[in-house]
């Protein structure tokens, strides 16, 4: 006889994502390289050619 019980097939409602599922967005991954290399930028050009 077999057990078809519903908690087992029924997948929670609300998963909590948390910062990583956040990071692994293309968009955001993309601003954060922008922002990050416009800094690299300026922090580069005032130690080496100012």
């Amino acid at each position: 006889m077999l057990d078809t019980t519903q908690s087992d097939t029924v997948a929670p409602s609300e998963e909590r994502r948390g910062c990583l599922f956040a990071l692994s967005q293309p968009p955001l991954m993309i601003f954060l390289a922008v922002i990050g290399c416009l800094l690299l930028m300026a922090s580069l050009h005032d130690l080496l050619l100012l």
